[in-house]
């Protein structure tokens, strides 16, 4: 089982709940934070004292308060941990709840397990500790089933530019305008409209406002 471990949590209760985790677990060293800043602080020490974690288990969103933070939330920690520490094995305890921006954490961040909180987490966040310990990656199955109606649909960065223009207010006849200038091809209004028909058509979506809300609630965009 892992011996050292970092828990990057700003909200105490939920902190004090993964201590309690890993206590059931007897870890015999965890340490925590409640800013990004500080996890990377310990972690660079913990290197330094040729010490480093095995395991980081933190949450995506940490509350802006009076002490400004160089690093945002856990997605811009994970990617500045993953830069000085490559080996290191990190699970992310969110309520975030869109399959793609889990899925991002994973193929983008290189994360190991992702555990949602919600009833019965405790339980999910123990399971997750043991599979990547063992060298697998977490992710519930009902999560699991959602990421993959995600990858379903294969998005290409085309499709996100479409889309996202729409959401930001920008008319369909006006995209090709915005595509032309930034050298996006294809740039014409015909295919602007095809490629957004089809893709309402695979979705079984009826209009542009119902394509954005789709794609907000999978954070595709």
């Amino acid at each position: 089982m892992f011996k050292k471990v970092l828990i990057a949590e700003d909200h105490e209760i939920q902190n004090l709940s993964v201590q309690r985790t890993l206590h059931d677990l007897n870890i015999p060293t965890v340490d925590y934070v409640h800013y990004c800043d500080d996890a990377m602080a310990k972690v660079g020490k913990s290197i330094r004292d040729h010490s480093p974690y095995d395991l980081v288990i933190t949450d995506l969103h940490f509350d802006t308060d009076h002490r400004e933070q160089k690093l945002k939330d856990g997605k811009e920690m994970v990617s500045a941990i993953r830069a000085v520490l490559p080996s290191i094995k990190i699970i992310v305890f969110s309520a975030e709840q869109k399959s793609g921006i889990i899925d991002a954490l994973f193929k983008e961040n290189g994360i190991n397990g992702y555990v949602r909180k919600a009833r019965n987490d405790a339980k999910e966040l123990k399971k997750a500790i043991d599979a990547v310990f063992a060298g697998k990656n977490y992710l519930a199955l009902d999560i699991k089933h959602e990421v993959k109606k995600l990858n379903s649909y294969e998005f290409t960065s085309y499709d996100i530019t479409l889309v996202s223009l729409l959401s930001k207010g920008v008319i369909q006849k006006n995209i090709p305008t915005y595509l032309v200038t930034n050298d996006i091809k294809p740039n014409s209004l015909s295919s602007v409209e095809k490629r957004l028909s089809i893709l309402k058509e695979e979705l079984k979506i009826n209009n542009n406002e119902q394509l954005i809300a789709f794609c907000k609630d999978l954070g595709v965009i």
